[in-house]
């Protein structure tokens, strides 16, 4: 069967007529395949069915999608054989997925699913319902058109498809429609061979490459804050006891569900040393002291660096390997900063971040990679097992392993664990074009394409390719010292034995609502729970539909994974923070959002942002399969439109980059979202050297 559903490889450019019946796809394929004198694919489904209706006098049925979607793609390749550059379809398989889900109340079979996210095409045509209805036998929904409308539009969107919406009348459709096709047909004649199979060898679908450049050219918008999560308004915040009762919920459970702790770890260290790789290259002691460089350049990193140099967890050993070849403070200092960063030293400046020493014990030092083993044997252990797995870049792959030798062992026996550790890279398919300022692709001096890394968002591929009932999620360099492991521990277990709760209530409402026999008053009962428990928001018009499209409405609320965010009081830190926000179809969600997401021009927006109280420390428990125990795509609850544009240069010409909506952030907007209050000791990132010289990193 999934051989009958897969498209055959192809050249042409696909072209996919989409939206609700009688909105006249078939007409404006039919004038797109005479003006460009080639084929097009009709719907099978209407040739199928008619011979159903004519027979039977009945309608679509759940068994009959499969082959309907079977006849359409068989069709598909045999018109593809022959066609000339272009094929225009009159549907796709995602059009027979969203049908089933809307018709069958959010019912898709997992083969028709696959593939209709599988094939790919060059671009969407949705197809408006500004025209009359044209009432015929297979036609059944004349007054849901708009709810059937925003359907096909949301379903385009979910999955970051390629597309235009076709409004007015068939001249007005058909002159827009061929304006989009000619200018992709100019993009294809640009693509040449050699970038197609650059393409092809990194994995990236063309199609891809083609959305990103319509979005460089559309841009990014801003978010529209609604308002900022406080606490009791979209932030819980737990009593003593409470947060006791959640701990012992979630070690009385922990025994029972496959544990994972994920860590992003592909950092260099090369950020974190910037003022200094600047002191060490900007300054020469032979001609000024070190207090006179400091008070000529103001620079306040180098001057509590030095001040606080013996507590940083490599002096001993830097000291030795410098001896005292220094004669002042300023060669100290740079002789210092030199043997730290340097290739002839000891090279950190070109480290993992993950593998520098970051606390200096009694005996010895230990690195964010250690500090995270001793986390994981106190909360994300099963049956004396803990699962970590880190995101790293692939240069560093011996690295990785070589700590790991080192270091597992002994934890392992000191903590009585099993660990088992599993590492993974950046998808070079997960990489984004470049494009030049005037949005055309960007090409190096070789002549190939310029592809970038799409930011920690492309991680959302690596973290969908994880099997585990929970996932700790937690950056590589937030770490703390044995003395505050407890309480770190105990926020953690806090935040799962919530997630536990939360997940059993919802796996009943999804099992309640699967029943033919739920009454209205225990549908009110889970909306009342998404809307309190999991922070949902409904459509205007809920109440108004009719018992089924409720029911339907709810599963896809609750159908979803849930993250529990752990958020720390706001002092003063740079990054992401709690807030509702206002989408494109109107609807709140709270989210968390990084400062570059926020129009900093609005005043009101300006406003929203000074009166958050709470900070993102990327502290996160996450629940990823349904009430069936599958595992959900992740991939499908992304929100495209979080991604950042940004502005680079590259052998001296500028050009813009994409970086895709952030793993916390767009890559995780669909989720089902709580947001609790954290001690602020959960909370110790290190940001710059220096970090390293707080109380808090100090054993």
């Amino acid at each position: 069967m999934e051989e009958k559903l897969r498209q055959e490889p192809s050249d042409l450019i696909k072209i996919v007529l989409f939206g609700p019946e009688s909105t006249g796809k078939t007409t404006l394929a039919q004038q797109l395949a005479a003006h460009y004198k080639t084929h097009w694919v009709p719907e099978y489904a209407r040739e199928y069915l008619q011979k159903k209706w004519d027979a039977c006098q009945k309608t679509c049925e759940p068994q009959d999608l499969l082959p309907i979607a079977v006849g359409q793609i068989q069709l598909e390749n045999k018109l593809g054989q022959t066609a000339h550059e272009l094929l225009i379809c009159d549907t796709d398989l995602l059009e027979t997925k969203v049908y089933s889900e809307a018709y069958y109340v959010g019912h898709c079979d997992p083969i028709l699913e696959k593939y209709a996210l599988q094939n790919t095409y060059d671009l969407y045509l949705l197809t408006n319902i500004d025209i009359p209805w044209e009432a015929d036998d297979l036609r059944d929904k004349p007054n849901e058109r708009q709810k059937m409308f925003a359907y096909f539009k949301e379903a385009l969107e979910k999955y970051h498809k390629n597309f235009i919406t076709l409004s007015g009348d068939k001249q007005t459709r058909f002159r827009k429609a061929v304006e989009q096709i000619d200018k992709l047909r100019r993009m294809n004649m640009d693509l040449t061979k050699q970038d197609m199979e650059q393409l092809a060898s990194k994995g990236i679908p063309k199609e891809k490459v083609l959305h990103q450049i319509e979005t460089f050219k559309a841009g990014i918008p801003f978010v529209n804050l609604e308002k900022a999560a406080v606490v009791g308004r979209g932030i819980s915040k737990f009593t003593e006891q409470e947060q006791q009762d959640l701990i012992e919920h979630f070690e009385l459970n922990r025994e029972h569900v496959s544990l994972l702790k994920f860590i992003p770890a592909s950092g260099a260290a090369s950020r974190m040393f910037k003022a200094m790789f600047n002191f060490m290259d900007a300054y020469d002691p032979s001609t000024e002291t070190l207090q006179a460089y400091c008070e000529r350049t103001g620079d306040s990193a180098v001057q509590q660096f030095v001040a606080g140099l013996q507590n940083l967890p490599f002096y001993q050993q830097i000291m030795e390997r410098i001896g005292g070849q220094f004669k002042t403070e300023g060669e100290k200092a740079h002789m210092f900063v030199t043997e730290m960063l340097t290739e002839a030293g000891l090279n950190y400046g070109f480290f993992p971040k993950g593998l520098l020493p970051f606390h200096n014990y009694a005996n010895g030092a230990a690195t964010p990679f250690e500090e995270h083993l001793k986390e994981a044997a106190l909360y994300a252990k099963s049956g004396g097992d803990a699962k970590l797995h880190f995101t790293i870049s692939e240069q560093h792959d011996a690295m990785f392993k070589a700590e790991a030798q080192r270091t597992v062992p002994k934890i392992g026996e000191s903590t009585h664990t099993n660990f088992h550790i599993s590492y993974s890279n950046q998808k070079p398919s997960t990489d984004t074009i470049a494009v030049n300022m005037d949005n055309s692709p960007f090409k190096n001096n070789d002549g190939t394409l310029l592809f970038r890394p799409g930011g920690h968002g492309a991680l959302i591929e690596n973290l969908n390719d994880q099997d585990a009932d929970i996932i700790f999620i937690k950056n590589i360099d937030n770490v703390v010292v044995d003395d505050n492991l407890p309480a770190v521990a105990n926020s953690k277990k806090m935040l799962a034995g919530l997630l536990l709760k939360v997940q059993a209530k919802a796996f009943e409402y999804a099992t309640k609502l699967e029943s033919a026999s739920i009454t209205e008053n225990e549908v009110n009962v889970v909306k009342s729970f998404l809307e309190n428990e999991l922070n949902a928001s409904f459509s205007t018009d809920f109440d108004g539909l009719n018992h089924n499209d409720r029911i339907s409405q709810l599963q896809n609320l609750l159908n979803r994974p849930i993250r529990v965010c752990g958020m720390v009081k706001n002092e003063g830190e740079p990054g992401g923070g709690p807030f509702y926000i206002r989408n494109s179809q109107d609807k709140v969600s709270l989210q968390i959002i990084e400062s570059a997401q926020i129009d900093m021009e609005n005043a009101e927006q300006q406003s929203i942002l000074k009166n958050s109280t709470h900070f993102n420390p990327v502290d996160l428990v996450c629940a990823v399969r349904n009430h069936k125990g599958e595992k959900y795509n992740l991939l499908e609850f992304v929100d495209s439109k979080q991604g950042f544009i940004t502005e680079k240069t590259k052998e001296g010409k500028s050009l813009k980059a994409l970086e895709l909506p952030g793993l916390w952030n767009g890559a995780m907007a669909f989720w089902n979202t709580i947001f609790v209050e954290v001690p602020l000791v959960t909370f110790n990132p290190v940001k710059t050297v220096n970090d390293l010289l707080k109380k808090s990193h100090q054993p």
